[in-house]
Order: structure tokens, then C-alpha cells, then sequence
């Protein structure tokens, strides 16, 4: 997985007939070692062979276009690693191995600004050391670069720039999915809304139409119970009037 982590740094010795590890420091091993990964590797299970790695790289595609100084930048990427390294016309070449994330940019300055130290320091005996013989000499000054360098976000303005617009972008993106949400739920309270609505028309009708039904009803029975009444006194009435006329 692509992340912005330091790996480690490595320095070599660049010869006609390839190329000599005179010191390296794994940065990301001493991550581990005090707790910063607690899962997995950052090296993706291939710790051990970094610096062999750096070397077959460096040596395949050397720097280019040395003209004085340290320089000849090149950047080399493969699925969750990105190796960087520059040289100077002496052979000297310093890479560092960061995540995909880190930015190529400060890498490239991380390395200017060690190879001033590390040439004024270790520059001489560099031309003649054997295979990771100054590694231990230069570890405080590896270390302190690597240290330095960890956070990208520290050492470069625009890379801490980039840092909070992508929280910002994050916050933005987390008030929007909020939003969406509450959009969500105001469609669904409005769909019930209307459910309601419309049910309580339903119960309106019903009700107006039961009430239609009740008062016929209720009209059927007033017109028979006065058409009763009317023939008990019709039965009542008519033969008294008829006897009172025979008498």
C-alpha cells in the first residue's frame, strides 16, 4: 500500500565495474523496532535485501549529466516503493527509498543537503572503503537526516500546504456525505409525510362516505318507524270511527 514513509538512506561508491555499499541505515527498521508499524512491514516483506535492491537499481541506470557538484537526480518507482539517488563526478551516490507518497522533491533535497555533510565528513575515506565499512561511523548523521526528513510536511512548505488542503478536503468531503445523509433522511420523513397524508385522505373519504351511509340509514328508519306509528293509528282510529257512525 502506498503511504509517504522513510525507508532508509544508502550510500555508495559508484566504480566502471558497478558499484560499492559503503554505508546504509534502515530508518524503517528502527520505525518498527520502537512501535511505529504495528502490523506489517514497510519494506512489504523485503527488509533484508534494501540495500542489494538500491544497488541493482543504481547500477542498471546510473546518474546522468554530472557536470559538478552533486546531482543527476533520478527517480525510480515500483509498486509501493520509489527509489531516489544522485551522484557526484567522483562517484559518490547517495539514495534514499521512501513510500510512494513521500515527494520526490524532498527526498532530492534531503540528499543535497546530506551529501554536503557526508562529503565534508566521510568524503575521503569514502574513496576507498570497503562494503558497509562506514555505516557504523555514520549512523548519528544518517539517522539525524532520516529523522529530519520523516515527516515531509516539516521540512516543505508546499508539502504542508498540500497536508491541510487534503484535511480540509477530507472535512469537506465528511460535511458532505453528512449532508447527503440528512438529505437522505429529510426524502425519507417526507416520503412518511406524504404516506400519512395520503392515508389520512384515505380516513377522510371513509369516514364522510360512512357518515352518508349512517344518516340513510338512519333516515330509513325515521320514514318506517313513522309509517308504523301511522298504520297502529290508522288500525286504532278507523273502526272507532266506523262504530261511532252505525250507532
Amino acid at each position: 500500500m502506498a503511504d509517504n514513509k522513510l525507508r532508509c538512506c544508502v550510500v555508495l561508491r559508484l566504480e566502471t565495474s558497478g558499484s560499492t555499499m559503503v554505508a546504509k541505515y534502515d530508518h524503517a527498521g528502527q520505525y518498527e523496532t520502537h512501535g511505529g508499524a504495528a502490523t506489517s512491514s514497510l519494506y512489504g516483506g523485503r527488509d533484508t535485501n534494501f540495500a542489494d535492491a538500491v544497488q541493482e537499481a543504481v547500477s542498471k541506470d546510473p546518474p546522468g549529466g554530472l557536470s559538478g557538484g552533486f546531482g543527476g537526480f533520478k527517480v525510480v518507482q515500483s509498486d509501493v516503493h520509489q527509489l531516489v539517488y544522485g551522484a557526484d563526478t567522483s562517484g559518490l551516490c547517495l539514495a534514499v527509498i521512501t513510500g510512494l507518497r513521500y515527494p520526490s522533491r524532498v527526498a532530492i533535497k534531503m540528499l543535497q543537503e546530506l551529501y554536503h555533510d557526508f562529503n565534508e565528513q566521510y568524503g575521503m575515506d569514502a574513496k576507498m572503503a570497503p562494503t558497509n565499512s562506514l555505516s557504523k561511523k555514520s549512523k548519528n548523521l544518517l539517522s539525524g537526516f532520516c529523522k529530519k526528513y520523516e515527516d515531509p510536511t516539516k521540512v516543505d512548505k508546499a508539502q504542508k500546504v498540500l497536508g491541510q488542503v487534503d484535511q480540509v478536503k477530507s472535512q469537506m468531503q465528511d460535511n458532505i456525505a453528512g449532508m447527503l445523509q440528512n438529505s437522505e433522511k429529510a426524502e425519507t420523513l417526507a416520503e412518511k409525510s406524504d404516506q400519512l397524508n395520503e392515508q389520512a385522505n384515505v380516513f377522510k373519504k371513509r369516514s364522510g362516505d360512512l357518515k352518508k351511509q349512517m344518516w340513510w340509514k338512519n333516515l330509513k328508519m325515521t320514514i318506517i318507524l313513522v309509517m308504523l306509528v301511522v298504520g297502529i293509528l290508522l288500525a286504532i282510529i278507523v273502526p272507532m270511527i266506523l262504530r261511532a257512525r252505525k250507532n
